[in-house]
């Protein structure tokens, strides 16, 4: 197995699609390099943010290739994931094949499979497959929530090296962080806005959704708080909170495609059943994105302190 930093900040990235619905593999890659020159550790390409429900398998070996050819040095976590066991090894099997330096696997949703089916779902893969492997709890998808004490367990497995946090219980991150100290094991968050709190208690950064319109902020605030830089890391994380709780206001990733779209990176189309940002929420979103801007501009002007 190679091994993998997990320190830093990983954009979920978007997938990027026609207005007939193809994925737009020149505008997706031209994500990947935009991402990787802002300085982010890595990237995330075909999990939930990727709208990789409504992918084909095909779709989705495709997506997590042109990520994989558009970057230079830069890890790429393939979004392997699925509520069936055998599906799931599949698809990170191929993956694994396209040259993926790591996986990301959702918990199986659904289906609600107890902790002991947790677990086998989990060591199948990560016997089969001799790359780094992450677990990902996001109960409010899934139904399902993995205990601390089931995290520990797999973390003893080589091939587990890591753990998406987003739950949005920052006691049970506290414990999956205590209960695999002893391991060369990585927590990292998967709500941006609970990113700061989680480095505090122990977690190495963040699977973001937000990198996506901000990675160079966002980076640049995952840095300050891993380093033990509070101070700064507070000042960046204010500036960033109206965007990552706008980012939630609808279901993920309808508010982020809005935002690309403005940010002119990309169209702003969706697959069905999801559906575009409600012009309420839209107006909120780009004043957001305007106030960002404006700071941005005056610390380049020497006005504020540059981020």
């Amino acid at each position: 197995m190679t091994d993998i930093d997990l320190t830093g900040v990983f954009p979920a990235m978007t997938t990027p699609f026609t207005p007939d619905g193809r994925i737009d593999h020149d505008i997706l890659a031209q994500n990947a390099q935009r991402l990787e020159t802002a300085g982010v550790s890595g990237l995330v390409p075909a999990g939930s943010t990727g709208e990789s429900a409504t992918l084909t398998h095909d779709e989705h070996i495709d997506v997590i290739e042109t990520v994989i050819d558009s970057v230079n040095d830069v890890p790429v976590i393939a979004g392997s994931g699925s509520n069936s066991t055998r599906e799931a090894l599949n698809l990170s099997e191929r993956a694994a094949d396209a040259g993926a330096d790591a996986l990301l696997l959702i918990s199986p949703y659904y289906n609600i499979p107890e902790q002991a089916g947790l677990k086998d779902h989990y060591r199948t893969i990560a016997d089969a497959i001799d790359i780094p492997q992450i677990v990902y709890n996001v109960p409010g998808r899934t139904g399902t929530n993995i205990e601390p004490e089931t995290v520990a367990t797999l973390a003893s497995h080589r091939n587990i090296v890591g753990y998406k946090a987003a739950s949005g219980d920052v006691g049970q991150i506290s414990s999956v962080v205590e209960q695999t100290r002893s391991e060369a094991f990585s927590v990292l968050s998967g709500d941006d806005i609970l990113t700061l709190p989680i480095c505090g208690l122990g977690g190495s950064g963040v699977i973001s959704v937000g990198a996506n319109i901000e990675p160079a902020q966002t980076t640049a605030m995952v840095g300050a708080a891993v380093s033990g830089d509070y101070d700064r890391a507070r000042n960046l994380h204010y500036q960033l909170a109206p965007l990552f709780e706008h980012l939630f206001v609808e279901t993920n990733p309808i508010p982020v495609k809005a935002a690309m779209e403005y940010r002119d990176y990309g169209p702003g189309t969706l697959r069905p059943p999801l559906t575009d940002l409600s012009d309420k929420h839209r107006k909120r979103l780009e004043s957001i994105l305007d106030d960002l801007d404006a700071d941005r501009e005056m610390a380049l002007a020497g006005q504020t302190e540059v981020i």
